[in-house]
């Protein structure tokens, strides 16, 4: 299953961006990121990196 991003919660640090070794995650012009489901291989690299705990993987 892909990352899912809680939007509330993201502070667009952009940290999972950097992190994503697919290049999966982009930031939206609400400066949140966002995961492209066909993209993500379900690592977790971006849940263990975000600060505030905004990407799971459920």
């Amino acid at each position: 299953m892909p990352a899912i991003v809680d939007k509330d919660v993201c502070t667009g640090c952009e940290l999972c961006v950097n992190s994503c070794p697919v290049e999966a995650i982009s930031m939206s012009d609400k400066d949140v990121a966002i995961v492209n489901a066909d993209e993500c291989v379900d690592c977790g690299d971006c849940v263990d990196i975000c600060p505030v705990e905004a990407i799971s993987l459920e």
